[in-house]
C-alpha cells in the first residue's frame, strides 16, 4: 500500500492494530507515524493513552505490558516504538503478535534499513496490520520527485531549479521538504520556482556552485569556470577542493560512458547514466567537446589532484592554487 493511501485511511479514523514501517528512507516512515500520532487520539486523551518508546531504551517485557493495557476513557491506546532498529530482543515481541490487543495501535518505526523478513516476529507483525517499506529514491529520480512534490503543493518549478536543489541538498527528503516549505511561505502560490527564487530564499547560489562549475568546464566556458573557481577560492566553504574534484570526476566519468553508448539519444543517455534528462542534455553537449582521449587524460588528471587534495604529492600548494591549476588543465 502506498503511503498516501495509508495516511488517507488514518485521517478517516480507520486504524490497523499494527503498523510495521521500515526501510532505508526515513522520510515516509516519519510522515506516516506523524499522521497516526496526530489522528489516533484527541489531545486530552494522550496523557493516559499514548506511549512513545525508543528502541535503545525498550525492554520487551515492559513494552508488551504497554501493548496489553486497555485505554482509559478513550477508544484506543497508541504505542509507538521509534528507532526500532536499535532495540535489543525485538524477537521477544513475537508472542504479542499472536494475540494482539484490539484496542491498541502499535507503530513500529524501523529506520535506515529493511527488517529481516525471515524472522517470525516480523512475519507475524505484518499479518496483524499494515507493512510499509520505505525505499530510498535513486539520485537520478530526485529532481523528478521534487517537481512532483512542488506541483502537488500548488506551485511550479523549473528543471534547473530542481536539479540545483538536488545538487546542494543531496538525497535528504526531509531537508528538501523543509527548505521547500520555507520557500512556499515567501513565494506566491502558483508561482513557477526558478533558480533565482532558490538563490534569494534558500541561500543556494544559482551561479557559484558545483553544478555550474561542471557545466562551465563541460562547455569549455573558460571565463565562467574561472569566475566560479575565484569565488570558491575567496569563499572556501562554498567550494572546498575535495568535492570540486569529486564532482568534476563524475562529469568526465559520465562523458566516457556516453562515448561508448551505442544509443546516444537523450532518453538513452539519461537512463544509462541514471541522471535527469535535463542533465543528460548538458552532458551530451560536453561529450561533443571532449573526445575520448581527452576524457581519459582528464580522468587520470583528476585522480592525481584527488591525491594532492589529500596531501599526497603536494609540494605545499594551497587548495585555491590547486583548483585553478586543475581547471585550467582540464579545459586545455
Amino acid at each position: 500500500m502506498e503511503h498516501k493511501a495509508i495516511i488517507d485511511k488514518i485521517k478517516k479514523g480507520e486504524f490497523e492494530n499494527t503498523y510495521l514501517l521500515h526501510g532505508e528512507e526515513p522520510y515516509y516512515i516519519d510522515l506516516i507515524c506523524d499522521a497516526i500520532v496526530e489522528n489516533a487520539l484527541r489531545e486530552e486523551e494522550k496523557d493516559f493513552n499514548q506511549s512513545i518508546i525508543y528502541g535503545r531504551d525498550a525492554d520487551p517485557g515492559n513494552l508488551i505490558a504497554e501493548l496489553k493495557a486497555y485505554p482509559m476513557m478513550a477508544e484506543r491506546r497508541l504505542v509507538v516504538l521509534k528507532e526500532a532498529q536499535d532495540m535489543k530482543g525485538i524477537e521477544d515481541l513475537e508472542p504479542y503478535f499472536e494475540n494482539v490487543t484490539p484496542t491498541t495501535v502499535f507503530v513500529i518505526c524501523h529506520k535506515y534499513k529493511n527488517v529481516d523478513s525471515r524472522k517470525n516476529v516480523f512475519k507475524k507483525a505484518a499479518k496483524s496490520g499494515v507493512t510499509y517499506k520505505s525505499a530510498k529514491i535513486p539520485d537520478y529520480k530526485l529532481a523528478d520527485w521534487i517537481i512532483t512534490q512542488v506541483r502537488a503543493s500548488g506551485y511550479g518549478i523549473t528543471e534547473k531549479a530542481a536539479v540545483l536543489l538536488t545538487e546542494f541538498l543531496g538525497n535528504d527528503l526531509a531537508r528538501i521538504t523543509n527548505e521547500l516549505d520555507k520557500l512556499y511561505l515567501l513565494v506566491e502560490k502558483g508561482t513557477t520556482i526558478n533558480d533565482i527564487h532558490i538563490e534569494e530564499n534558500i541561500g543556494i547560489s544559482k551561479d557559484y556552485n558545483f553544478f555550474e562549475l561542471s557545466n562551465a568546464v563541460g562547455s569549455r566556458n573558460v571565463l565562467k569556470a574561472f569566475t566560479i573557481v575565484d569565488y570558491f577560492v575567496h569563499n572556501p566553504k562554498a567550494g572546498p577542493l575535495v568535492p570540486v574534484v569529486s564532482n568534476l570526476y563524475r562529469l568526465f566519468k559520465n562523458l566516457m560512458l556516453i562515448h561508448f553508448l551505442e544509443n546516444k539519444s537523450k532518453e538513452s543517455v539519461a537512463s544509462a547514466l541514471k541522471v535527469h534528462p535535463f542533465v543528460a542534455t548538458q552532458l551530451m553537449g560536453a561529450a561533443k567537446i571532449y573526445p575520448p582521449k581527452k576524457v581519459a587524460a582528464n580522468i587520470h588528471l583528476l585522480h592525481e589532484y584527488d591525491l594532492k587534495s589529500k596531501g599526497i604529492g603536494n609540494s605545499g600548494f594551497e587548495d585555491g592554487e590547486l583548483m585553478k591549476e586543475l581547471v585550467y588543465q582540464l579545459m586545455h
